[in-house]
């Protein structure tokens, strides 16, 4: 972790300067550090426009938060023609860092040889899936690059807000625009499906407390997985909730994640 006398692990950061006094001080401004680490966020899944829509929608709201922000997408499984290939960004952005340099010297410029990771690699996967970060993994390492791969997004509040959202949009919940916090809800209880096996149960489970404290509703998580074995498998778990209200399920579009695939109906 960074600390305030220094980066770790040889990551640029912006530090921090002596705030001014008084009540009406502006406040200061954030910006990316020249040669700061690029961030590039991993999409899984087969590549769609509707995968790339969410990555983009990502990435505006990271650059909106930090200008001069060098941001980009990679796809696990792009055709490094109009998805390109997580790979294939990450040499990319490696070679454009060392010609920026060489163009600052050539110019004259007194500018330091830039060191530590070219990259920062955000998966985009709202839970953990040890199949899809081994191939990410992988991906970074055939790039011949330095880049630091991060944990996946969640468990994180916002994770909650994002689904109290996506119930809103299919008429099972609906939020006030001050709080987003539920005014009414359509439904009885929640299942909450993930994919990645009883690690990302567990960390969905979080997510889905935060999402109950939302809605005063039972929020369950449970298992998409075809191949899973565990107890929390989604179909047996919304056969449970039929069996105590038999009334038929309603499902909502993911959170976040790129599914290679539609899930199979649960029920």
């Amino acid at each position: 972790m960074s600390t305030p006398t220094g980066p770790a692990s040889g990551l640029p950061v912006r530090m921090p300067r002596p705030r001014q006094s008084g009540r009406h001080r502006r406040p200061e401004p954030v910006v990316a550090p020249e040669g700061a680490a690029a961030l590039v966020l991993a999409v899984p899944g087969t590549p769609s426009s509707a995968t790339r829509s969410l990555a983009e929608e990502v990435i505006s709201i990271a650059r909106s938060e930090l200008p001069g922000l060098n941001a980009r997408i990679g796809y696990l499984d792009g055709d490094d023609a109009e998805y390109p290939t997580l790979s294939t960004v990450l040499a990319h952005n490696a070679a454009e860092r060392v010609a920026r340099f060489e163009q600052a010297v050539a110019a004259g410029r007194e500018v330091a040889e830039p060191t530590g990771p070219s990259a920062v690699v955000v998966p985009l996967l709202a839970g953990p899936d040890s199949a899809l970060i081994r191939r990410i993994r992988q991906a970074v390492m055939d790039s011949g690059t330095q880049a630091e791969l991060t944990d996946v997004l969640g468990p994180h509040p916002l994770l909650a807000e994002a689904l109290h959202v996506r119930l809103s949009e299919a008429g099972l919940a609906r939020a006030d625009r001050a709080r987003l916090f539920t005014v009414a809800t359509a439904a009885d209880g929640i299942v909450l499906a993930t994919v990645g096996g009883e690690e990302a149960v567990q960390a969905a489970g979080i997510t889905g407390m935060l999402l109950a404290a939302r809605l005063a509703v039972p929020v369950m998580a449970a298992a998409l997985c075809p191949g899973f074995r565990g107890r929390t498998r989604a179909a047996p778990t919304v056969r449970r909730r039929r069996r105590r209200r038999p009334q038929e399920p309603r499902r909502s579009p993911h959170a976040a994640g790129c599914p290679s695939r539609r899930p199979r109906r649960t029920s």
